[in-house]
């Protein structure tokens, strides 16, 4: 969401298109980075910088190009001015590479304090997770150049990696920041099974694929539900909805909905609202089901839920009140 009644929509065969004052504009945003086109992976999300009205500075996720091979998730920036991108600049490319096409998390965040975050999937090959020199199946936090704050969780660990906030994730394709607390939440696909919500702390262990509600999709199970040492999901779907986006209200516009959590749901083909007591679920509601495979959900400035649906021609949805 930017100024003046404009919205920007990434597509993954790399366009960046322009939703203004109601209208999807016809040529998309020039200057966006070359981006892989390979299963799941594409132009993934977008920010805005914290500071966007005096810098203009937009940042995309992305599959780029591994220079030994394969690709992998990546986040650059540019300068945005009237549907153009100038002097887009990669910041990051993860060193999650892989050939495969999938998982690529790709999800990006600013914290209140400036700090960008950055979900990475497992890539298809879930033991990589719990190896801490890998950006796979991890949440980075940079800063928004890039470089790597000195106060991350493992600097001075010689068997992690310096950008790593915590690890052990499968496939994060949601992230948020609580609206009382300040605190990261970031949800995950399961396999079969076992999707989950998670607030993340700096340093801790998620657990894939030790620690899963899940089971693979052919019957056995993977891991066990619980294990010392790795953090358990505040709340886990079972069977699985496939989450996509996620986002906390708050707005005039629904105050019955205040604090809620609203989740995309891709399989599930519904909204999920989801009311947390502190990080304890008290309830759940399943919105618009069977409407659409949603991809995005986000609170737009003018109070009003905005969903992103997956489809061949997708669809930009806003929900208003009765």
């Amino acid at each position: 969401f930017l100024p003046n009644n404009e919205i920007l929509i990434t597509e993954r065969s790399g366009a960046l298109r322009r939703w203004i004052n109601g209208v999807l504009q016809e040529s998309p945003v020039s200057g966006t980075p070359t981006v892989v086109v390979d299963g799941q992976g594409g132009l993934l999300d977008i920010a805005a910088h914290p500071d966007f009205s005096n810098n203009r500075l937009i940042y995309l996720s992305y599959a780029a190009a591994c220079e030994a091979g394969g690709k992998a998730t990546a986040v650059g920036r540019g300068i945005y001015q009237d549907g153009a991108l100038q002097d887009f600049t990669p910041i990051i490319v993860s060193n999650a590479c892989s050939s495969a096409g999938q998982h690529f998390g790709g999800r990006i965040l600013f914290d209140r304090d400036g700090y960008l975050f950055l979900t990475i999937g497992d890539r298809g090959d879930r033991y990589r997770s719990q190896n801490g020199k890998d950006h796979v199946g991890a949440i980075l936090r940079l800063r928004d150049d890039g470089s790597i704050p000195d106060n991350n969780p493992f600097i001075g660990n010689a068997t992690m990696d310096d950008a790593i906030w915590s690890y052990g994730h499968r496939n994060p394709q949601g992230i948020a920041l609580h609206p009382e607390t300040g605190a990261i939440w970031s949800h995950e696909h399961g396999p079969r099974g076992g999707d989950e919500i998670n607030l993340i702390q700096p340093g801790l262990n998620y657990g894939w694929p030790e620690v899963t509600h899940g089971r693979e999709y052919y019957g056995p199970k993977i891991g066990t539900p619980e294990k010392e040492g790795m953090e358990p999901p505040l709340k886990h779907w079972t069977p699985s909805i496939a989450p996509s986006g996620m986002a906390f209200y708050q707005g005039e516009i629904f105050p019955q909905w205040q604090g809620d959590l609203f989740v995309g749901a891709l399989a599930g083909q519904h909204v999920a609202r989801v009311r947390f007591d502190g990080v304890n679920e008290v309830e759940e509601e399943k919105l618009l089901e069977g409407v659409a495979r949603f991809r995005d959900v986000r609170v737009g400035p003018d109070g009003l839920i905005y969903l992103l649906t997956d489809a061949p021609n997708g669809a930009l949805l806003r929900l208003e009140p009765l």
